[in-house]
């Protein structure tokens, strides 16, 4: 891992915020996850069936352990509707308590065609402004979201958005690993000033 990602100094501390089914081993979250000891984990008490208000509860405390050290999150799939129904909960102190977020693959809770219904409850997906620096990672060829979607979804967040091509879900099954386009998109996160 780079320097700026592993060990920096200064840098803001990481929460992963895994999506529906945790991520495996060999998912570039858990590969981040293991290459940084200051980098730690949000667990939901059950992965396979997503509950919203469990699952921002579960956020919430997460965010809040990091007491006066606002993290960066780094959510995947249906953790960034959890994201995204966190910031709206919390309304505008959500932007003190997190520092950014890098949003990757989200999933489209709200499409039947795109993800089936174990994530309904994350529907309709909140679409007000996020009140803290976002970037999110889109694929041209993601099975759980269309393109057009996504970029929808960083307008309405105000997150920047970044074209990552044809890359699946940016999962194991796609082939990211160490996954080394999003750590320099992390780096970047986490070196802004909070």
């Amino acid at each position: 891992m780079p320097p700026s990602i592993n060990g920096a100094e200064h840098a803001a501390p990481v929460l992963v915020v895994p999506g529906w089914r945790d991520s495996g081993a060999e998912h570039w979250q858990s590969v981040w996850l293991r290459g940084d000891p200051g980098f730690r984990k949000l667990v939901q008490d059950d992965w396979e069936n997503p509950r919203l208000d469990e699952w921002c509860r579960a956020l919430a405390s997460a965010i809040s352990s990091f007491g006066q050290q606002p993290p960066v999150l780094v959510a995947h799939s249906l953790g960034c509707a959890l994201v995204a129904h966190w910031a709206r909960l919390t309304g505008e102190s959500a932007g003190q308590a997190v520092a950014g977020a890098l949003l990757v693959a989200p999933a489209d809770a709200d499409s039947p065609d795109h993800t089936p219904d174990e994530l309904r409850p994350f529907a309709p997906i909140p679409t007000a402004p996020l009140p803290f620096p976002s970037i999110l990672v889109a694929s041209r060829n993601d099975p759980y979201i269309s393109f057009q979607r996504c970029l929808s979804l960083a307008r309405a967040w105000g997150s920047e958005f970044v074209d990552a091509g044809a890359a699946g879900h940016i999962n194991v099954d796609s082939g990211h690993g160490q996954w080394p386009q999003g750590e320099v998109l992390l780096a970047s996160l986490r070196a802004r000033p909070s």
